[in-house]
């Protein structure tokens, strides 16, 4: 009878430890993973970002107000699960045949990469602009962090090839629009598409979820995180651990510029690391000093224009 009683309680405790999990998956499935919820996350000290120089921030100011007064075309394709993506696109007065796509952040929108399309645009570049899946006016219920993106992104750069002649395309990506277009290198991309630009990119999907349990709530990731990767996998069609950069980046053969600064919190910096260490292809690698999460080209941005600059010429001669 004892015996007996105490199957039943273990059976009961185990029981309600599972239904905790999936309520806890669930919970977290909304937080990171469903289209439109607000999350606060890890943020930075205020010490942080502080070293802007008034030329810096003239740069910034001006570029954010010439954009203000762009009025895009809006172009659409259909993903190969069928969601309706939306992408602003200026075409440049100059007709060189060269297009720079922008991949912009978590939970953002193609605005949030306004203070760079005055530079590339200066540069005789078109400027594609998309809001991927699950984010701004493009259609899809959850973020797919950049791995189900990298697919959208293929069909983008072959819009841009069959239908506005682009003949020397660049990709640059912030956060998880960095990872975004890691992600797309490791794909069987056109000779057309001549280099790639990574700004705090993070390595694995997983991995930066990890970070962020830890730093956010405290908690470890082993089991909630593998049960809201089963959960996603259901509702979103993809786990985790597949969701992979730095395994895409060891099959990149395009130039690559991976920036990051050393005072990220929210994608650490030795991720940066990680990936140029794994990546195929010519690569480049600058940490910027005293810099946070996608700050470099705020506090330093005259470098940093001057090494894009640097970088653009050289793959456009290749």
């Amino acid at each position: 009878m004892l015996k007996k009683k105490l199957g039943v309680v273990l059976g009961s405790i185990v029981g309600l430890f599972i239904i905790g999990l999936f309520i806890g998956g669930n919970y977290f499935y909304s937080e990171g993973i469903k289209r439109g919820t607000e999350v606060e996350l890890h943020s930075e000290s205020e010490t942080v970002n502080a070293a802007a120089s008034q030329t810096d921030l003239s740069i910034i100011e001006e570029a954010e107000k010439w954009y203000s007064n762009q009025d895009p075309e809006i172009l659409e394709i259909l993903s190969y699960d069928d969601l309706r993506l939306k992408a602003g696109f200026f075409e440049n007065e100059m007709d060189t045949g060269k297009v720079v796509i922008l991949a912009h952040g978590y939970r953002g929108n193609r605005d949030h990469m306004d203070d760079l399309v005055k530079f590339y645009y200066d540069q005789g570049f078109d400027v594609l602009m998309p809001d991927s899946r699950g984010h701004g006016e493009s259609e899809g219920d959850y973020i797919g962090y950049g791995w189900h993106d990298r697919l959208d992104y293929v069909k983008w750069i072959d819009l841009l090839i069959e239908k506005h002649g682009a003949e020397q395309i660049v990709l640059h990506g912030n956060s998880m629009g960095a990872s975004l277009v890691l992600m797309t290198s490791g794909e069987e991309l056109p000779d057309k598409v001549k280099g790639i630009v990574a700004d705090s990119g993070y390595t694995m999907v997983k991995e930066e979820l990890k970070h962020q349990l830890k730093h956010l709530y405290h908690l470890p990731a082993f089991p909630i995180l593998d049960v809201t990767s089963m959960i996603t996998k259901v509702r979103a069609g993809y786990f985790f651990g597949e969701a992979s950069a730095i395994e895409q980046v060891e099959k990149n053969t395009r130039p690559l510029f991976i920036i990051h600064g050393d005072a990220d919190e929210l994608v650490p910096t030795e991720m940066a690391y990680e990936l140029y260490e794994a990546a195929g292809g010519e690569k480049e690698l600058w940490i910027v000093p005293d810099a946070g999460h996608t700050k470099a080209y705020s506090i330093a941005t005259e470098e940093f224009q001057e090494r894009l600059q640097e970088f653009i010429d050289k793959i456009m001669e290749n």
